[in-house]
């Protein structure tokens, strides 16, 4: 019997094994209590080809169905686009929303250093270098699905899902940073490349209730920086996800957020980013979508985090969770289990999640 009321469901599933960690989230809402249920169901983002068929397998399991009304690739990295492929063949699709950096390339000759560097000569090294986002764009051409990219702006299933960024703008000064792309003026790309040495050295800090390590200064990868940032509001409820965004990203998407006056205490549940990479969050943006440090914990809002079993210590950061859970966010992580946020949706009778502790010790 229904109750005639909106629930919804988040599922994040396991990605990955050693340190590649990746995203495959399923979501859905409407009225999840009649059979068959009433519903919008979403992918964001499909993980590796392992993780695609686990999504078709546990949307046709959980949400009783093989349609998806969309499909969003928020960004080109192997982490989050392998797995779409499965997910566009197996199941039937209305939208995909994706970037097609190479339709973004019309007079940006002049940010490269070689003065022989064409628009066309641009286009033709990201088709060639992002072999994941090219795979999408033919299955969904030979499917007849439409694809929308997700800038700044587009709405879907009257507002619920809105996109907060990237804005074009943004997201044409980032391709001269993406991989396979001619070497960039120096003032170009600001937001370009951050290489991570291999094998690095960790060491370890300790950390306080009332001493936080985590700060703004956090570089990422244009690729990530270029990831579509997704608001869900579900009746009083918002819902943040926000791919593999960094800092300048996600300070675009918050301050349009601002600007509306939007009321950041109905913001309940944020994807913390980059599988909670100590380079893509700062205090600064926490202090917005969460709140100020608080003198104790409270269960304010949830965080997940998609990490494999062996991300540790860079996914997720302890000093980034830490730095969620002083301001009032639980924070629960995947390593190799799917987790679920729901609300008015059927029980599966699955155990509670165990929400990570605050930690006295972090990696510096």
């Amino acid at each position: 019997m229904s109750t005639n009321q909106i629930g919804y469901e988040i599922d994040f599933l396991a990605v990955g094994d050693g340190e590649k960690s990746g995203d495959a989230i399923a979501l859905r809402f409407g009225d999840l209590m009649v059979d068959p249920p009433h519903q919008t169901v979403c992918v964001i983002d499909g993980g590796f080809q392992d993780s695609g068929k686990a999504l078709v397998s546990h949307i046709k399991t959980h949400y009783k169905t093989s349609h998806v009304d969309v499909v969003v690739s928020t960004h080109p990295d192997n982490d989050h686009a392998s797995g779409l492929e499965i997910v566009l063949n197996e199941l039937k699709i209305d939208y995909l929303m994706m970037h097609q950096p190479w339709s973004a390339t019309e007079d940006i000759s002049h940010l490269f250093e070689d003065s022989r560097v064409t628009d066309a000569s641009v286009r033709k090294a990201l088709q060639a270098s992002l072999e994941n986002a090219r795979t999408l764009e033919k299955i969904a051409k030979e499917k007849g699905i439409k694809i929308v990219q997700p800038f700044w702006g587009v709405t879907g299933f009257n507002k619920t899902m809105r996109v907060l960024g990237p804005s074009e703008d943004f997201y044409k000064t980032l391709l001269p940073g993406y991989r396979g792309t001619p070497e960039p003026k120096e003032e170009a790309g600001t937001f370009g490349q951050f290489v991570i040495k291999a094998k690095e050295v960790v060491k370890k800090i300790a950390e306080k209730w009332g001493f936080e390590t985590l700060d703004d200064s956090g570089e990422t990868s244009a690729e990530n920086n270029s990831s579509a940032i997704l608001l869900f509001t579900i009746g009083d409820e918002s819902m943040l996800f926000t791919a593999d965004a960094g800092i300048p990203a996600l300070t675009e998407a918050v301050a349009r957020l601002q600007q509306e006056n939007f009321d950041f205490s109905k913001l309940k549940f944020i994807q913390v980013p980059h599988h909670g990479s100590q380079r893509n969050i700062g205090p600064s943006l926490l202090n917005i979508l969460i709140g100020p440090r608080l003198p104790q914990a409270a269960n304010l809002k949830t965080a997940f985090a998609s990490a494999s079993p062996g991300g540790a210590p860079k996914h997720p950061a302890k000093k980034v969770t830490n730095a969620f859970l002083r301001r009032g966010a639980s924070v629960h992580v995947t390593v190799g289990n799917t987790k679920c946020q729901r609300s008015n949706g059927p029980d599966r009778r699955w155990t509670n999640s165990t929400p990570l502790p605050f930690y006295d010790e972090v990696e510096e």
